[in-house]
């Protein structure tokens, strides 16, 4: 065991995931005294996307950005480079119950804000945080290797890889998604339960412009979201035919999502423009369909001594407010700050002192979303005929009522 430990290449950190959560947090440790480690299974890409042609030329998975996760990608070096391709703005969000005549309508400039967020597809927000990670000294990036075992030490922590290499640490981050094998190893419990429900993603081309509006319809079935693409830089368009495109996110019972997903080109772009009311007109043309299921899960702790757990491996969330990306840039946040004011102040960084001050800020917070989104998603899929009705006035009154609404549109946005 001496030996293994002689043998391990020290860091500071070791960060295990190098998707958006865990490139972000490395980013922000990027201009600090330092060394880190980004572990990914995966080889990675760092190359912008090609320039889009049609549905086809859109990564299908997309995030709705907040201002709060566009300020901390700002801060890291990110969103400059994101703003060269593709980030698509919206400055309205239309909400509607498919029982019922009730809608709710956001907009930007209720709050004196250029937008309520952007849709940016993940590979795009990806490549930048790889692009900053190059620019940094103090931070090695390990692609293509699987994580086999992670072993406490008397100075943190131990991680053997597949090609056979020993990474050691006094702190050890988990940002290896959903199904984290560092959680997994270290023993996190966590509380999971199935939302019944499956998504089904794709990128469409409609046929009239999408007016920068995020559109949200809530069926019997489950919501479905239509998310503003835009082909050009920094949300711009050169033409109007480039505000045709847009990310789905159909969330649905599994019986129906299978149906759906059995179902032709043609047929599948029917019952999407029935089921969106033909706001946007006819369904032109729909890249590819993914499908996968919708879990929320939770970790109980979010800290070990020597080991945390941010974005996907802490907890997930149902997609239907866009809001799991944003809450793991936020752990990201948070954890680099409680990371370098104790580096500064020459504590252990590693130490359970530390992290529980990262578990603090945002456990309570993560949590509050969650119960918001799940209260939502029984709200909306009740179908009693009394909570219909009052589903459908509370959303009359509330669209009336613009100082609750820019509340609930800054708390969003995280202003």
């Amino acid at each position: 065991m001496a030996m293994m430990a002689s043998a391990a290449k020290k860091y500071d950190v070791i960060i295990v995931g190098a998707g958006i959560v865990g490139s972000s947090l490395a980013a922000a440790l990027g201009a600090s005294a330092l060394n880190v480690a980004v572990v990914e299974a995966q080889l990675l890409v760092a190359d912008w996307p090609e320039s889009v042609a049609g549905v086809t030329g859109f990564d299908p998975r997309v995030s709705a950005l907040t201002a709060a996760s566009q300020q901390f990608l700002q801060q890291v070096g990110a969103w400059q480079l994101m703003q060269q391709h593709r980030c698509s703005a919206y400055q309205k969000m239309h909400v509607w119950d498919a029982e019922g005549t009730a809608h709710i309508d956001f907009d930007a400039t209720e709050i004196n804000q250029p937008a309520l967020g952007h849709i940016v597809e993940n590979r795009l927000t990806a490549t930048a945080l790889l692009q900053r990670l190059q620019t940094h000294s103090n931070i090695d990036v390990i692609e293509g290797q699987n994580l086999l075992t992670v072993a406490a030490t008397a100075a943190g922590y131990e991680l053997l890889l597949a090609d056979g290499r020993q990474l050691q640490a006094a702190l050890v981050v988990a940002a290896d998604g959903a199904n984290s094998t560092v959680r997994k190893l270290a023993g996190f419990e966590t509380r999971e339960w199935g939302y019944d429900h499956q998504a089904i993603v794709a990128t469409i081309e409609t046929e009239r412009s999408h007016q920068q509006t995020a559109w949200q319809r809530f069926l019997p079935e489950g919501p479905l979201a239509f998310l503003p693409l835009q082909t050009g830089v920094d949300g711009s368009s050169e033409n109007q035919q480039d505000n045709r495109f847009c990310s789905i996110v159909w969330s649905a019972v599994p019986a129906y999502a299978e149906q759906l997903m059995a179902m032709d080109d043609d047929d599948f772009k029917q019952a999407l423009a029935d089921a969106f009311e033909h706001k946007l007109g006819a369904i032109k043309n729909c890249s590819q369909r993914y499908s996968f299921p919708l879990r929320q899960r939770h970790s109980v702790d979010y800290i070990q001594q020597g080991l945390v757990l941010v974005g996907d491996a802490a907890h997930t969330i149902h997609p239907l407010a866009g809001q799991g990306v944003n809450l793991g840039l936020m752990d990201a946040l948070v954890l680099s700050e409680e990371i370098l004011r104790a580096h500064q102040r020459q504590l252990n960084i590693g130490s359970l002192v530390v992290l529980q001050r990262y578990q603090r800020r945002r456990k309570a917070a993560n949590l509050s979303m969650m119960a918001a989104m799940e209260g939502f998603k029984r709200l909306f899929a009740a179908d009693a005929l009394p909570l219909r009705w009052a589903r459908n006035s509370g959303m009359r009154w509330l669209n009336k009522l613009s100082p609750i609404k820019q509340r609930i549109m800054r708390q969003a946005m995280g202003l």
